[in-house]
């Protein structure tokens, strides 16, 4: 069944440790803003489950499905995919790897731990004309307005066995026709949703007003699409990004995109010239880039999981790009990660950063916060060094925190409440 993942974000934990790839730009401050105050409005409910939804998009034979089959299989998906063909997407869950998680049961001897997962979407290669229905185009950009996140593949690396669909090996025009693809298709929508709007009739000035900041909105997103700029890039009140937020606009999600580079290259990609211009043309375009290798991620999974490591530092690298692919997504939300931690189960929560001490216990359930009373709380680090719940409480390190408590990343919490 679809679902519109931009009115319903499914939200999982963050990773321990800061995204290590060389290649990662930075959003402008105000750009990052923008998304955190509206991801945290849409959350206030904290109605939040444990799955993320990332699309995989790109030019055909670009290595979509070699990653994506790579990174299920090495994350060890927790459910079967479905059936690829060439309507329908490739769909994968994958463990979200935590090194605190199994610190944390071991010392709590916990029955169970329960990582935090994400959804992988392989959708079929867009081709040029996509948002004319070139290619069944428009079948795939509606799986593109179901997701939270696009992970755009861009192709790096020569191979004279593996045809490029535009003849030769150009990652600026890669970007260049999924981009515009998914531009075209928001200007369509925004043509027709104007049109409704100037043919409709407000009942009341409560809907006029918000018919008003649509319209507004509209016709700022239409001009900044007209020279060529995502839907992101516009700077909107939160009233008028939230009279926009169920068009579920393509170019309004935020992308990372993906370099894909061959073996010889995932040491130091800055040498390679086509990652040069993925870099260029993320930082132009507000987004993000993580490099990859997806030769190598396939190749991780024929291997036993002991020997992979001593793999990767063959290579001159220390960790899968998987890690660095989770990671980059994660960030580019703004997401924290608190733990609960005891006997029957060590469990990883994610919330929002900023988020305070009952609006992440309605994480776990709106009994939770409802009737929040206070939240006995310990560092990561402060609870392995203290080696349980018990012996943090004997040292002083666990606090006792009230309702203004912002949840801080590795949090170990125990919430006390009353309904």
């Amino acid at each position: 069944m679809a679902r519109a993942a931009c009115n319903h974000l499914h939200l999982v934990p963050s990773l321990v440790h800061p995204l290590k790839s060389t290649l990662f730009t930075n959003n402008t401050l105000s750009t990052t803003r923008t998304r955190f105050y509206d991801i945290q409005r849409r959350f206030s409910s904290s109605k939040i489950s444990m799955s993320l939804r990332a699309g995989i998009v790109g030019l055909p034979n670009v290595g979509k499905s070699t990653l994506f089959n790579a990174v299920v299989e090495n994350g060890k998906a927790q459910a079967a995919n479905f059936p690829f063909c060439t309507i329908e997407p490739n769909v994968g869950i994958v463990a979200v790897p935590d090194s605190r998680l199994p610190v944390l049961s071991d010392l709590s001897k916990s029955q169970r731990s329960v990582p935090a997962s994400i959804e992988f979407v392989d959708i079929a290669g867009l081709v040029k004309g996509a948002s004319q229905g070139e290619g069944l185009g428009n079948k795939f950009l509606s799986h593109i307005r179901e997701v939270d996140s696009i992970l755009q593949v861009v192709r790096c690396f020569e191979d004279n066995d593996i045809v490029h669909v535009n003849g030769k090996v150009d990652p600026k025009s890669d970007i260049d026709v999924i981009n515009l693809e998914l531009v075209f298709s928001d200007l369509d929508q925004i043509e027709k949703r104007i049109d409704k709007l100037k043919k409709g009739k407000a009942k009341d000035s409560q809907s006029k007003l918000k018919e008003e900041a649509e319209k507004s909105a509209l016709e700022k997103v239409q001009r900044a699409l007209m020279d060529g700029k995502p839907a992101r890039s516009v700077t909107l009140t939160d009233f008028e990004r939230d009279a926009v937020k169920h068009l579920c606009l393509l170019t309004m999600k935020p992308i990372i995109y993906v370099a894909n580079v061959a073996e010889t290259d995932l040491a130091d990609p800055a040498d390679n010239n086509f990652v040069k211009d993925v870099t260029n043309v993320a930082s132009e375009l507000q987004s993000r880039i993580v490099t990859i290798s997806a030769q190598v991620e396939a190749e991780l999974t024929e291997l036993p999981i002991e020997e992979r490591q001593e793999y990767l530092q063959s290579l001159g690298v220390s960790e899968s790009g998987l890690g660095n692919l989770i990671r980059a997504t994660y960030d580019l939300l703004g997401l924290r990660t608190y733990f609960t931690s005891g006997e029957k189960e060590t469990k990883a929560w994610t919330i929002l950063a900023g988020m305070t001490a009952p609006q992440a216990a309605g994480v776990i359930h709106s009994d939770f916060e409802k009737g929040f009373i206070r939240a006995e709380t310990v560092s990561y680090d402060d609870f392995v060094a203290a080696g349980s719940l018990a012996a943090a409480r004997e040292k002083g390190v666990l606090r006792s925190e009230g309702k203004d408590y912002v949840v801080q990343e590795g949090d170990v919490m125990l919430f006390r409440f009353n309904v």
